[in-house]
């Protein structure tokens, strides 16, 4: 049986990108070890494109991309912060960064390191996590 959904809202340092995800109040957090999340923190929850909704700041925004070009990393021009971007590994979702959510709606968490330093062998393990 799937988890129960609540709305979850999150935004970059200065909320000039504001957003909400539909995500259980128990989460399951990936702490990736790649380059790019190594480098900046970023701790994911990947969930459906369908379940994200921008609230504010579309303009705001600047997109970085590199090897492949399927990531799509998205950042506030105001303040540098990367709150959610489409992974690699799930290009039909969105990986939020869970440090730029609010906890109001979260009951508990845990934070599950991935070999991301390995991702060719190890990418396989999140695909599921951006289907319905």
């Amino acid at each position: 049986m799937a988890a129960e959904l609540t709305t979850h809202k999150g935004h970059c340092h200065c909320r000039a990108v504001a957003w909400e995800v539909q995500a259980p109040a128990k989460l399951r957090v990936d702490e990736c070890d790649c380059s790019m999340c190594d480098m900046h923190g970023f701790q994911h929850i990947i969930v459906p494109k369908s379940r994200f909704k921008l609230l504010t700041g579309q303009d705001n925004i600047t997109t970085y991309t590199f090897n492949t070009h399927v990531a799509q990393h998205y950042f506030c021009k105001t303040c540098g912060i990367e709150s959610f971007y489409v992974p690699r590994s799930n290009p039909d979702g969105y990986s939020i960064n869970f440090r730029c959510l609010e906890r109001d709606n979260v009951t508990e968490f845990e934070i599950l390191p991935f070999d991301g330093k390995n991702w060719e062998a190890n990418a396989a393990k999140l695909a599921h996590m951006s289907k319905e």
